[in-house]
């Protein structure tokens, strides 16, 4: 059958009928097994994005990195992570979901022990790539699970735990991270996916039924599709991770990146034309209410990963935070995600999606318009309220957003649905890494001149404490040297703060571009909820 969501009780074609989850009164304990190694599988996957980022430093030192190529120890997941999630869907026709799940789960296993033994960066990247390409794969799966094991009433009790996950893994990677590699070693980054994985792959042999595997859907594949989304996505996402470090286009490799993508969206876009089956549904892009979503999921994505991002940058550079202290305010933000899990099946119930989502947004953009006021005594205690909204309205739009996607299309295009929606979170990650890595820079180097310019060589003022610093410094040209250093570390420290209250604001500024489109978004049909079956 195809990769789309069906009625709880259909039954694919040329398959024996078997008993359908909506005809039940409750799931039984194999079901919520299943659907429990669905969220573990999300979570591992969104998780393991972000927890190296809090040992990078120590990793790159161990096994002889430089800092420039360091960053392919994340940059590596993420492409892998974002090319797999939109053929989930093939994959799992392909294979069958049980099968294609502990596979991807053994695999998961495998690469992460190679992780944590690397010695060189070769090995790591490798074992990172492995890690994003079979992590990946369990991301849009958690929800064809909750499709196919849960009865309707109980659907949005799953809905609410494969959400929450999503949400979770990206602020509780960074301290789990930082907690393993302060107290044990960073190797546990890596090892601590071991007996995750073990108990993973217990619940799926005891949650799902087997499936017979569809090998001939490989002769029949789309196979420019499939090459276009690994050129395509992979190509966009290095070019957006490593572009400010590589000077954007004024740099060979950028350019030679972007021919690479520009080749994968050509083949991705004849494939759409000529395969029998496309690989992806782009075509659903042409329905304003999912390309509606399809843009809020780049938003969410965007403010998830950028303040994850931004935030343990600030407390680094300006209160002096380690990897662990820093962690620790990140992981505030997931605090209301798992507070609204339990929420969550009466409000869907209550409440008009496109309500939940303007709500949503509208706490997002105050959270971080309330970041915009940092000074240089800023500290972990200026984010805490922040950070507590900025939870709130990332867990209503995820979750409502998650069903909005299906709402919005047919039942046979949920599965592409799902894939594209995922892909999105992902992508506006990665477009916002990029994009606030740049503003910071350029904004960095506005306020350090501004502020240097309005320092007047004659103001009275100026000239009296360079002449103080300059005699505390035992005077003379070298005290006059120290002084003048001293008052330009000063500066650039006030611009630097002002350059992370511009990302900030960047943020509420795309926010409230991207608002209006909750207007466009499908109420969810009263008493059903749609889930994606692949």
């Amino acid at each position: 059958m195809s990769s789309a969501a069906l009625p709880a009780d259909a039954v694919p074609a040329g398959s024996a009928p078997r008993p359908s989850p909506a005809q039940s009164q409750k799931a039984d304990l194999s079901a919520w097994l299943a659907v429990f190694a669905g969220a573990i599988g999300a979570l591992m996957a969104t998780l393991d994005i972000s927890i190296v980022n809090s040992s990078l430093p120590t990793i790159q030192g161990e096994i002889g990195a430089s800092s420039t190529e360091g960053t392919w120890i994340a940059t590596s997941y993420l492409v892998a992570e974002i090319v797999i999630i939109p053929l989930t869907g093939w994959l799992e026709r392909v294979f069958g979901l049980r099968r294609f799940l502990l596979i991807a789960a053994l695999l998961f296993t495998a690469f992460s022990i190679l992780c944590g033994l690397s010695t060189s960066l070769t090995q790591m990247i490798i074992g990172r790539v492995g890690q994003g390409f079979t992590g990946g794969a369990m991301i849009p799966t958690g929800m064809t699970i909750i499709a196919t094991r849960l009865p309707r009433h109980q659907q949005p009790v799953g809905t609410a735990m494969f959400g929450s996950t999503l949400i979770l893994g990206p602020v509780l990677g960074p301290l789990a991270g930082g907690w393993l590699t302060e107290n044990l070693s960073w190797h546990y980054a890596f090892f601590i996916n071991v007996p995750i994985c073990i108990i993973l792959m217990v619940f799926l042999l005891v949650g799902l039924k087997g499936a017979k595997a569809r090998l001939d859907e490989l002769w029949s594949a789309d196979w420019l599709g499939i090459a276009g989304m690994a050129l395509g996505l992979g190509g966009l996402t290095v070019v957006l991770e490593e572009g400010n470090r590589e000077q954007w286009f004024q740099s060979t490799l950028i350019w030679q990146l972007t021919a690479v993508t520009v080749v994968g969206f050509i083949l991705i876009g004849v494939g759409q034309l000529t395969a029998r089956r496309p690989v992806v549904k782009l075509a659903l892009l042409r329905n304003r209410a999912f390309a509606s979503v399809f843009v809020l999921g780049l938003l969410i994505g965007a403010v998830l990963y950028g303040t994850s991002y931004v935030i343990p940058q600030f407390l680094a550079a300006v209160a002096g935070y380690n990897a662990l202290q820093s962690g620790q305010i990140v992981f505030l933000s997931g605090i209301p995600a798992a507070m609204m899990m339990p929420l969550f099946p009466l409000l869907i119930t209550r409440i008009d999606l496109r309500v939940a989502v303007g709500m949503g947004m509208l706490i997002m953009a105050t959270s971080c318009y309330l970041d915009t006021t940092l000074t240089l005594t800023s500290d972990g205690s200026d984010f805490v309220v922040s950070q507590l909204m900025r939870g709130l309205g990332q867990a209503l739009c995820m979750l409502f957003l998650n069903q909005a996607a299906l709402a919005s299309v047919d039942a046979d295009d949920a599965g592409d649905a799902s894939g594209l929606f995922n892909a999105a979170r992902n992508l506006g990650g990665s477009i916002s890494l990029a994009l606030l890595a740049t503003l910071q820079e350029r904004r960095l180097d506005f306020h350090h001149w501004t502020l240097n310019a309005s320092l007047g060589s004659n103001d009275p003022s100026v000239q009296d404490w360079v002449s103080s610093q300059a005699m505390s410094a035992g005077g003379g040209p070298e005290g006059l040297a120290t002084a003048i250093r001293s008052i330009d570390g000063t500066v650039l420290q006030q611009a630097l703060v002002m350059a992370f209250s511009d990302e900030f604001i960047a943020l509420v500024v795309a926010i409230a571009v991207v608002l209006p489109l909750v207007f466009l978004l499908r109420p969810l049909p009263k008493g059903r909820f749609k889930m994606a079956m692949h």
